[in-house]
């Protein structure tokens, strides 16, 4: 007791430990002061991303601005803004190859982790779909370059395959998109009753089918046009249109219509 009361009559400013007994928690609150430091709440207000949207609006901001309010945090060594300008600088500054990652290649980069990966992506994928809805909303399909503005902001970066559905009215607008299927590099499956089946659930006068080619080869395979055969006939029982099968290969597309493969 009296051990207590001495030490309690000391000034705060006068007690002191030893390294060895404060070592422990002393080298933490150290490291975790130099960690934080890189903190988007410890820059100068002028430096902050988030402030400057609130002050100025997204617009103003640079492409590593905008990727740092995403990531949220940067490294012990490097602040928000300075790990996306990496990550920008791994994709070639572009943020259509930042698009063209995967969890995989960017969790690679030193102080990426899962999370930081996973956000980046939803990110990237809630911009192709809102790039194609802006279309989907406004328009009447009239011609394979609409299809192409309409699926190029989802297919047009991807490394692997995707079959996708474009459903129409009499009037030709848009009632809905389907993703039927995913493959690998080189090819996809795909089953003409799934097709089918959502088009007559939604009503669909007449039906487009897009897909991509990953290689930049824009030639349809055999397996393109006998499927596109194939689903031309059953569409046909059900008195569906095909109207077209679009090809997207980087910013080009091909088009069965243009072409005269669909009669």
């Amino acid at each position: 007791m009296a051990f207590f009361c001495l030490i309690s009559a000391i000034p705060k400013s006068q007690v002191f430990c030893t390294d060895d007994e404060l070592s422990g928690t002393s080298m933490c609150k150290k490291a975790m002061n130099k960690y934080n430091s890189h903190a988007l709440t410890t820059w100068a207000v002028e430096e902050r991303p988030r402030e400057k949207v609130i002050a100025n609006g997204t617009q103003h901001l640079s492409d590593s601005e905008l990727l740092a309010i995403l990531l949220g945090s940067g490294t012990r060594n490097q602040t928000a803004v300075e790990l996306a300008r990496t990550i920008l600088h791994g994709s070639g500054n572009s943020l259509t190859e930042l698009g063209r990652k995967s969890i995989s290649e960017l969790v690679r980069i030193k102080g990426v982790g899962p999370a930081k990966a996973i956000t980046l992506l939803a990110a990237m994928e809630l911009g192709r779909r809102r790039a194609g809805m802006n279309h989907a909303e406004k328009i009447p399909v009239k011609s394979s370059e609409t299809v192409f503005k309409l699926f190029h902001p989802l297919l047009g970066d991807l490394e692997h395959e995707e079959f996708w559905l474009l459903m129409l009215n009499r009037a030709n607008r848009v009632l809905g998109r389907y993703k039927v299927s995913q493959g690998g590099l080189s090819g996809t499956v795909i089953d003409t009753r799934i097709i089918l089946k959502k088009a007559l659930d939604n009503l669909a006068s007449s039906i487009i089918v897009c897909h991509n080619h990953p290689s930049g080869n824009l030639q349809p395979s055999d397996a393109d046009v006998k499927i596109t055969g194939k689903l031309k006939k059953a569409a046909e029982m059900l008195e569906i249109k095909l109207l077209d099968h679009v090809i997207i290969a980087d910013k080009s597309y091909f088009s069965f219509a243009d072409e005269g493969l669909i009669s």
